[in-house]
């Protein structure tokens, strides 16, 4: 079977969790075939592959969300819009009501549109325009409305423009525009569509665009709506929603999905992987050695991490800190973190880029995870499969992979609230300073790993996924011949 992996922002050109988890998925199946339908923000990624890709993936599509930069529309062009047309491009603008997503499919597939800006600088879009900003935003300058409206809409319009490959089955690993290009898919082709929500990628964005510098007060929730607006495409065209655990099946409800399309499959770790350093590390000249496994990114919030670090040092000199992973994905944030920690003049933080994590995971007392927004972190199961204890913000899956689910394992390790740097460095003096604990919370976390969390079962749950889809298409051809 042709499967089509749409993937926004990872895999293949970004290491970390989700990368991980499609780079696992692909290899543990070569019975089928891959296309990897790859969304990435910046042009200059062409190419720019962190993976050695597997003999079953036989094509890697590209498609840059900056590439509206270079396109430049006509003005002046009547394109003679249906009300259920110009409804459904309201309605996606924040006027209220349901998108009709196939419309807007239609209406920017058309052949009589050169160029999704064409649209853009027509006057059907800027009659709606003007009647959105009579109801909703009378007090906003209008050119603001209309450039911000612009850049907000004009990559959606030129992934929906985008080539699709044909597959026999089309898999989303978010929601957001790689939800909507699987909505486009089964709206051209008529195949199924699967959508796997690792995090809730509508709330992530809302917390992003919360704190950001860029965008004024009065249009947060311009585009705040707008990304639960992405997601609705999804969750109303996909026949099936995986997500990861419980508490993320209960957002997706509130979110609008359809109850019955979602199932739970965790992600898995390889535990035999870890055997060989699994436990605590030998004592290496009275350190205490405190590691993050995490992409060097605002979400990860590792500002957080380096505040709680310092307090640590105060009760536990001998403390070190490894934060390992990359640190290319946003530069400016990299610096900013290591400005904080200048500032704060604290010592003993390293931080190592990529490395092969196994290698400084045997060396690890603790391991760390601040993030402000996660689904099922791969890191925490590595941990856990390393019987190393973790300290962790409470987000995700984490609450349940170190306390359990009444499994009759004890903790895996403790949980503290989001952004609360004094009582994460309180969590972490606690284990710092009584070694019996840290021995134990690791063995509940390998119990643990190995019951419910292993890699042979989360590759066999999605085998049966795609199995199902496989014998719908064999039933299909039959009943056709």
């Amino acid at each position: 079977m042709r499967i089509c992996i749409i993937a926004e922002g990872s895999y293949p050109h970004i290491t970390g969790g989700v990368s991980s988890w499609i780079h696992s998925l692909v290899t543990n199946m070569p019975e089928h075939e891959f296309v990897i339908f790859a969304i990435v923000a910046n042009e200059k990624q062409r190419g720019q592959f962190k993976y050695t890709l597997p003999p079953n993936i036989a094509e890697v599509k590209e498609l840059f969300l900056d590439a509206y930069l270079n396109e430049h529309g006509e003005s002046g062009h009547r394109f003679r819009l249906s009300d259920a047309q110009r409804n459904a491009i309201r309605s996606l603008l924040g006027a209220g009501g349901e998108v009709n997503w196939s419309g807007i499919f239609d209406l920017l597939r058309a052949k009589k549109l050169r160029a999704a800006a064409d649209f853009l600088m027509s006057k059907d879009f800027f009659d709606i325009l003007v009647e959105l900003c009579q109801d909703k935003y009378a007090q906003v300058p209008f050119t603001e409305m209309f450039w911000t409206v612009r850049s907000m809409v004009l990559p959606l319009f030129q992934t929906i423009r985008s080539d699709i490959p044909k597959a026999d089955l089309y898999h989303s690993v978010s929601t957001g525009y790689a939800g909507v290009v699987g909505a486009l898919a089964k709206h051209l082709y008529g195949a199924p569509y699967v959508l796997t929500e690792h995090g809730i990628y509508s709330r992530e964005r809302e917390e992003e665009i919360i704190k950001a510098a860029w965008v004024k007060g009065y249009f947060k929730d311009l585009w705040i709506e707008y990304f639960y607006r992405l997601s609705e495409a999804a969750y109303e065209s996909t026949d099936e929603v995986i997500t990861l655990f419980n508490r993320n099946k209960e957002i997706e409800i509130e979110l609008g999905c359809d109850e019955n399309k979602i199932k739970i499959i965790p992600n898995g770790v390889n535990v035999s992987d870890y055997a060989d350093i699994a436990g605590p590390p030998a004592g290496e000249n009275g350190k205490i050695r405190l590691g993050a496994i995490v992409r060097i990114v605002p979400i990860k919030d590792i500002k957080t991490l380096i505040q709680s670090f310092s307090l640590v040092k105060r009760e536990v000199p001998e403390a070190e800190l490894y934060i390992m992973g990359p640190a290319e994905e946003n530069e400016e944030y990299y610096e900013e973190c290591l400005q904080l920690v200048e500032t704060l003049q604290v010592t003993d933080i390293i931080f190592t880029g990529s490395v092969r994590i196994k290698d400084y995971l045997a060396r690890m007392d603790i391991i760390l995870l601040s993030s402000v927004s996660e689904g099922m972190p791969l890191a925490v199961l590595e941990a856990m499969a390393a019987s190393k204890p973790c300290i962790t913000t409470d987000v995700g899956s984490c609450k349940e992979l170190l306390q359990g689910l009444d499994d009759g394992i004890g903790p895996a390790g403790i949980v503290v609230p989001v952004m609360h740097y004094d009582q994460m460095a309180a969590a972490i003096i606690n284990l710092c300073k009584n070694r019996n604990q840290r021995e134990e919370m690791g063995r509940n976390g390998l119990l643990r790993a190995t019951a419910t969390y292993t890699r042979e079962k989360f590759i066999e749950d999605y085998r049966k996924v795609y199995s199902n889809y496989e014998e719908g298409k064999r039933w299909q051809a039959s009943a056709s011949n």
